[in-house]
């Protein structure tokens, strides 16, 4: 396959979902990947590890400043507000993690970037849009669902005058599901962030450090990435 007549665009976080995502596509689509700025505290990291992601996979790679997100709500990855931090034992509590979920919540967050990449998908004919939501995160952030996913594509399908589809290759997966996938297909996962923080190294101890180690640990794959000791 040919795949410079293949176009696809990208939201890369850097993080390890949508890393695992781009590069389930790296050798179908030849991708342009796109990396948000909107004031979060773990920005410059985020977008540093998506760079090197991006030149890993030999992909192009774009930031997009939109600084007025970072002004609405009070998110605690926007705001100087206490990131909440979770024991291992509290990942399935759903009362928890729906509480610690609106604490880290950025109003539209997926709505913005999804529209977003729906223009730069236009603009270059891309076919797809490549996303990184899951089934894990879906159950305390409605924007990585299965329902959403099927309802932007019904809004593309009305509202877009490309042929334009969102692709979430792991949008059925758990975190460990996610890890196998990504150590089978050799996506560069140690390239990848997850820390709410923004330190260089993982603090171990946010929700989004936890649901990264114990997906490692359930798919016995060594996370080469670094931790706060």
């Amino acid at each position: 396959m040919d795949k410079s007549k293949n176009k696809a665009i990208a939201v890369l976080s850097g993080g390890l979902d949508s890393t695992v995502a781009v590069a389930f596509f790296k050798d179908k689509y030849e991708i342009h990947a796109l990396t948000f700025d909107y004031g979060q505290r773990s920005a410059d990291i985020e977008i540093k590890s998506a760079k090197v992601i991006c030149e890993q996979l030999n992909i192009k790679h774009t930031v997009i400043d939109i600084p007025w997100l970072k002004k609405l709500g009070k998110s605690a990855l926007t705001s100087n507000e206490d990131v909440p931090e979770l024991k291992m034992s509290q990942l399935d509590d759903k009362l928890i993690c729906d509480e610690t979920a609106r604490r880290v919540w950025v109003p539209g967050r997926n709505i913005v970037f999804t529209a977003i990449a729906t223009s730069f998908a236009e603009a270059e004919n891309a076919k797809i849009i490549i996303v990184g939501w899951d089934f894990e995160e879906a159950i305390t952030f409605p924007d990585n669902s299965k329902a959403f996913l099927d309802a932007f594509n019904n809004v593309l399908e009305i509202g877009s005058l490309g042929d334009i589809k969102i692709e979430a290759p792991v949008i059925e997966m758990n975190k460990s599901d996610i890890v196998k996938l990504g150590y089978k297909i050799n996506a560069p996962m140690n390239l990848s962030y997850s820390c709410y923080m923004g330190e260089k190294e993982h603090c171990g101890v946010c929700e989004s450090c936890m649901r990264r180690i114990r997906a490692f640990e359930g798919a016995e794959v060594v996370d080469e990435t670094k931790y706060m000791s």
